[in-house]
């Protein structure tokens, strides 16, 4: 087999951030994109060709719309000569895998969960030790929970980073919902802020900082922790709410 061939037979590593990471969050596109190169990760983007996943559209009720977005996006793929689609959304995630191949007879692309990648990645390499470890807690998105049962994978890339993991008093499949998604932070703040403040009061209190392997999640989280702050619920700087790609980030940094 030639070069050529190889190449082709192998195909490209896509990464692909979602509309919320793309445009929205660009800083956790950046934290994505610098760790996969410190872990040695191989991965292309498409930023000017890709579209959205379609999830919002499929949720509005639009199945014929999400299924036009889902064969754009796979004909953009093949052409790029696609194999594999990493995501750190788990909404896109869900998408991708679970949706798909219900929309398409012949989506045949591999749908792997950054959280994942990232643990194989360090699993491969000798780390270093950790020298600040961290009280830290792990908020389970819905998406990427109960939808799709993604629960030890983000945690224990925490734990091998220094985090140590305080769980809050609902975790994994009985996680309660940080209140943002299926559209409630963009139609009802009020109530979406409601659901946070009730979800933070669950956090255990040595924990500083709350992980999401959500950007949404971990958005609306800190619009609680201000909520509360501003009610002298909590003290100032009491906890923060950290996006996963960040505290591997800033943990890598330190081991080098």
């Amino acid at each position: 087999m030639g070069i050529i061939d190889w190449i082709s037979n192998k195909g490209n590593i896509l990464y692909y951030p979602g509309c919320l990471t793309k445009f929205a969050i660009k800083e956790n596109m950046q934290n994505y994109k610098d760790i996969f190169n410190m872990l040695g990760i191989d991965f292309i983007m498409l930023p000017n060709n890709e579209v959205c996943c379609g999830l919002p559209v499929i949720n509005a009720g639009y199945r014929k719309q999400s299924k036009e977005l889902a064969k754009k996006n796979f004909e953009i793929f093949k052409k790029n000569n696609v194999k594999k689609i990493i995501t750190n959304c788990p909404s896109c995630f869900h998408m991708f895998k679970d949706e798909y191949p219900k929309l398409l007879d012949n989506w045949d692309i591999e749908v792997e969960h950054a959280t994942i990648t990232i643990l194989n990645a360090l699993k491969n390499r000798k780390l270093s030790e950790v020298y600040i470890k961290e009280d830290i807690t792990y908020h389970d998105s819905c998406h990427l929970g109960r939808y799709c049962g993604i629960y030890e994978e983000p945690r224990e890339v925490l734990s091998l980073l220094g985090g140590n993991l305080l769980e809050m008093s609902h975790n994994r499949e009985n996680a309660l919902c940080c209140g943002a998604g299926a559209g409630v932070k963009a139609n009802y703040p009020d109530l979406a802020k409601k659901i946070a403040k009730n979800r933070l009061k669950q956090a255990p209190k040595q924990a500083n900082v709350i992980i999401s392997a959500c950007s949404l999640c971990t958005s609306n989280l800190q619009t609680g922790i201000n909520e509360l702050e501003s009610e002298n619920t909590i003290n100032k700087n009491q906890i923060k709410s950290e996006e996963f790609s960040s505290f591997v980030l800033r943990k890598l940094k330190e081991m080098k």
